[in-house]
């Protein structure tokens, strides 16, 4: 089972802020580096198909695929993750400074076309809190 990392996306209020900014970074090559300080202890659980899950307003509201981890400059570590956003179904989750880990069966499922792919991502949260997503 994979395992995945949690991180507010710093700066965007809503799941098409970070969309523009993935895009953009998605136009320079296939990849979206995520600098940090250290690199996770469980890095190897991470790179067995693991995703950073992305906090907007208090929910995770997409995810995007890690695809390894490399040297930045300082001594950081990047963390290599895919230049996609796949949108998920929200759910709550409290904001933290850094990344946190998520193991595979607390991660929300992906949403399909159709689903509620086209509601806001706040709209969404408190449908699926209801119970009713």
């Amino acid at each position: 089972m994979p395992l995945h990392l949690t991180k507010v996306a710093f700066g965007c209020t809503q799941v098409e802020t970070l969309r523009e900014r993935i895009e953009w970074r998605a136009a320079q090559g296939p990849e979206f580096p995520v600098t940090t300080r250290y690199l996770p202890k469980r890095f190897a659980e991470l790179e067995d198909g693991g995703s950073l899950y992305w906090i907007i307003r208090h929910q995770l509201v997409a995810r995007s695929p890690i695809l390894g981890f490399a040297e930045a400059e300082g001594g950081r570590t990047a963390i290599r993750l895919a230049a996609e956003l796949i949108l998920v179904q929200p759910r709550p989750k409290r904001a933290h400074q850094g990344w946190r880990y998520l193991e595979d069966a607390d991660a929300p499922v992906d949403l399909g076309e159709g689903d509620a792919a086209d509601l806001p991502a706040e709209l969404a949260g408190k449908l699926a809190g209801m119970g009713l997503l």
